[in-house]
């Protein structure tokens, strides 16, 4: 049995990690806390724009963060609004198509995110997918401490996590898919044997090019 590995934000819906923390901050209890959160989620503004070009795992890191002080009920409950009002609206019109390919083809399926595993949850549902590699956070008294949980699923990490999940499932590799938009994801591409480009970024597009890897636009 094989398994196809999907990438979410760029590969499967039109928007990013940092929609739906947004979300979740200015729907917080009062009015008074989403500003406290919003204004120092501004303050870290510039240091997380730096870490996106060079860091992807500090840059989850300094997005998360954002997290401190909000209850894990609160996450819970606001998850399901985030994928109905930010995520599904953003699915790419062939996304169910490609899961479906890779079900009918017998493929044990796979959401692969930096996101937090809350988020992606009712997205795996909507879609499908059959497992979850996600981000979590640290809670303390079921409060979130604004730490992440290891390890965190961004960059090369997420070839090491594609390789133990397909060691622990029984997959060989060689068989296995994988689908990203991100030069970041090179990684998890690599490790697999059948690595597809979808909406592929400019650097990716030229690494598929010269690999001879498919290129996929859902558009």
């Amino acid at each position: 049995m094989a398994a196809s590995y999907f990438d979410v934000y760029g590969t499967l819906v039109r928007t990013n990690l940092v929609r739906p923390t947004l979300f979740y901050l200015v729907n917080q209890a009062t009015p008074l806390r989403t500003v406290r959160k919003l204004g120092r989620a501004l303050l870290r503004a510039p240091a997380m724009a730096l870490a996106e070009l060079q860091d992807r795992r500090l840059f989850n890191e300094l997005l998360y963060s954002a997290y401190e002080g909000v209850s894990e009920d609160r996450i819970e409950v606001l998850s399901e609004e985030v994928h109905e009002k930010v995520l599904r609206p953003a699915l790419h019109s062939g996304a169910f198509e490609w899961v479906a390919r890779a079900k009918d083809a017998g493929h044990q399926v796979v959401l692969v995110s930096g996101a937090l595993a809350s988020v992606m949850r009712p997205l795996a549902r909507e879609l499908g997918a059959d497992d979850l590699i996600a981000n979590h956070l640290e809670m303390r008294d079921r409060i979130a401490t604004g730490r992440m949980l290891a390890p965190i699923v961004a960059g090369p990490t997420k070839a090491r996590l594609v390789r133990e999940h397909a060691r622990a499932h029984g997959h060989d590799l060689d068989h296995c898919h994988a689908y990203s938009d991100s030069h970041s994801d090179v990684p998890m591409l690599s490790v697999v044997g059948h690595p597809t480009a979808m909406n592929p970024d400019k650097q990716l597009r030229r690494l598929a090019r010269a690999y001879d890897w498919p290129i996929v636009d859902l558009g």
